[in-house]
């Protein structure tokens, strides 16, 4: 079994639990932190052509629908896209295939204004080619925005350092030790550590002009509803890059 093979195993075990409570803006970190960010960079969406690349259950694939946009989601979990097809309605402009976002052969090169991978290419093995599959499938003068977890503080070796049970800062180790590691939770799913300079690299090498870094904090009208997620004001859990195709 590849790791690719391995990694898809994993998410359809385990998609029905990881999804299953995800809301109409999906989980709490999208609903707080990486939404809102996300919208800002997208901006007007009505009318334009989306690929929402590794769309799991579907839910931002919809809100996109909602906005206007013709959206096409792809993810390589077929349970997923099981859940994404049932919580879709028939009347949204929404399209699901399976397929695997480091090559997508069955859709038409320059075809999308936008495409967005949004907590995806750290999960791939391949994210280079998941990259430039990206780069082909964009029309010239269309962007592209991705998420990951922040390389630069989820590392290898991090934790909150604590005195008299309160958190003082947050230290991390092994930067540089790139790799596979496993996701600390209930689900067995892992991740790829990158550096944060292999990524701009991609992307650079890819023909892209980067555009935008952001590291986004969590919506304090948002945050009210969620206050655990209140050490994201302090350390960005989260990094968004947006990446242009020149014309």
């Amino acid at each position: 079994m590849t790791e690719a093979e391995e990694a898809i195993a994993r998410w359809d075990l385990y998609a029905r639990e990881l999804m299953g409570k995800y809301a109409a803006d999906g989980d709490a970190h999208r609903s707080v932190t990486l939404n809102p960010a996300l919208f800002d960079l997208f901006g007007e969406v009505k009318g334009k052509a989306i690929l929402d690349a590794g769309c799991g259950e579907g839910y931002l694939s919809r809100m996109l629908a909602h906005q206007g946009a013709s959206v096409t989601g792809v993810d390589f979990s077929a349970t997923m896209l099981e859940m994404a097809k049932s919580r879709t309605s028939l009347e949204l402009d929404v399209c699901y295939y399976h397929g695997n976002c480091e090559s997508l052969p069955f859709l038409q090169a320059a075809k999308f204004d936008v495409v967005v991978s949004n907590m995806v290419i750290q999960d791939l093995p391949d994210y280079k080619s998941a990259i430039a599959e990206a780069y082909r499938l964009i029309k010239p003068g269309g962007i592209y925005i991705f998420s990951i977890l922040h390389p630069c503080f989820v590392a290898p070796v991090g934790e909150w350092v604590k005195e008299g049970g309160q958190k003082q800062f947050w230290k991390v180790d092994q930067y540089f030790d790139g790799g596979r590691f496993e996701q600390q939770s209930l689900y067995s799913t892992f991740f790829y550590h990158r550096t944060l300079s292999s990524y701009v690299t991609t992307i650079l090498r890819s023909g892209f002009v980067l555009e935008e870094l952001v590291e986004p904090k969590p919506n304090l009208e948002k945050l009210q509803q969620y206050p655990r997620l209140e050490d994201g004001l302090r350390i960005p859990d989260f990094l968004i890059f947006k990446a242009r195709k020149p014309l």
